[in-house]
């Protein structure tokens, strides 16, 4: 395997339209992503219901996040993170725009 660097918050697409996703690594069960969300959210209606658990977090930037079964929402700023397990429903209600909201996404 070749070595590989890189910067979580660095070389971060201007405002792009679609959420960026980059795939940092992955094997056959993990998955490590650099997203960048620039105000995008989760179609309203819409749930993530993965068959994986994901820990999630924010390197930069602020978000909201809606779970099922919850009565408020959950913000999450720089440097916080959570722990989502495998199929609990959630979706992203709000995303900071300037700076750009950057997270660490580990599906496992």
């Amino acid at each position: 395997m070749a070595i590989r660097t890189g910067s979580l918050n660095g070389d971060v697409p201007a405002r792009p339209v679609d959420e960026f996703i980059d795939v940092l690594l992955e094997r056959p069960r993990l998955r490590i992503e650099r997203i960048v969300s620039t105000g995008q959210t989760t179609p309203e209606g819409e749930w993530y219901d993965q068959d994986r658990d994901e820990w999630v977090l924010l390197t930069s930037g602020a978000a909201r996040l809606r779970i099922e079964g919850e009565t408020d929402e959950r913000e999450l700023v720089a440097g916080e993170w959570i722990l989502l397990p495998a199929h609990c429903r959630h979706r992203v209600t709000w995303t900071q725009s300037e700076p750009p909201t950057v997270w660490l996404a580990v599906h496992f």
